[in-house]
């Protein structure tokens, strides 16, 4: 490990799921601070750390990063370097850095409109057809994904298991917490509970439900409505 002790800002099954899931699978250690969802509303105090009120917030030494794909990257290269992350020299690089950053511009952005015009906006607020619309528009970044998975491949890119993995497959396990886990191209759900098979992510579901109960937060996730 480099420098002090990792800390993880997170809520249960947020985005900030791919970083703590990133820190189990490179065994490293951290102190987690598991807040309610959504902290900009329901943990008020945190503001003072993070003006965003967003998790992720990963602080490693004097490093302090709010978005969750590229926590992943920054602790592939930081402390995996040719393991978890792809490096510049390797043929798949572009692929690699490629699926980091689609996994929430193109996968994730969409379902946070859904989880928000369907669950979270007090009822007179909420939209379905903005959350319908929105859904449609997830499946179908998921073809990316889905054609990639065509040649019965294990993992996305260089062949192995990498960041951009993590990264991705929280889309589809997202989508089962709100409600279109079976809308799943079949390749897409299969890669999905493959990784979730994974001991690491395992061990972060079970990470985060021990601190928050631990710190007195809900530990089912407010994703769920």
């Amino acid at each position: 490990m480099i420098g002090a002790m990792i800390t993880l800002y997170h809520c249960i099954d947020a985005r900030s799921f791919r970083t703590l899931w990133m820190l189990e699978e490179l065994d490293l250690p951290y102190e987690l601070k598991v807040l309610p969802f959504p902290p900009r509303a329901r943990a008020r105090d945190y503001l003072a750390i993070n003006p965003l009120g967003t998790v992720p917030l990963l602080i490693d030494g004097g490093a302090r990063l709010t978005e969750s794909s590229a926590t992943c990257q920054y602790l592939a290269a930081r402390h995996s370097p040719g393991a978890l992350d792809v490096g510049p020299r390797e043929p798949d690089y572009a692929a690699y850095l490629n699926w980091l950053h689609m996994s929430d511009a193109t996968l994730t952005f969409p379902q946070t409109l859904v989880l928000r015009y369907e669950r979270l906006e007090p009822p007179e607020r909420r939209q379905p057809q903005v959350a319908q619309d929105y859904a449609r528009w997830f499946l179908a970044r998921l073809r990316a994904v889905d054609a990639a998975l065509a040649d019965e491949r294990a993992h996305l890119c260089a062949g192995r298991f990498t960041a951009a993995d993590v990264a991705v497959a929280y889309a589809p396990m997202l989508a089962g917490r709100i409600g279109l886990g079976e809308q799943l191209p079949p390749r897409v759900r299969a890669y999905g509970e493959r990784l979730a098979r994974r001991p690491a992510f395992t061990r972060a579901q079970a990470a985060q439900r021990e601190a928050a109960i631990a710190q007195g937060v809900p530990a089912e996730p407010a994703l769920n409505g």
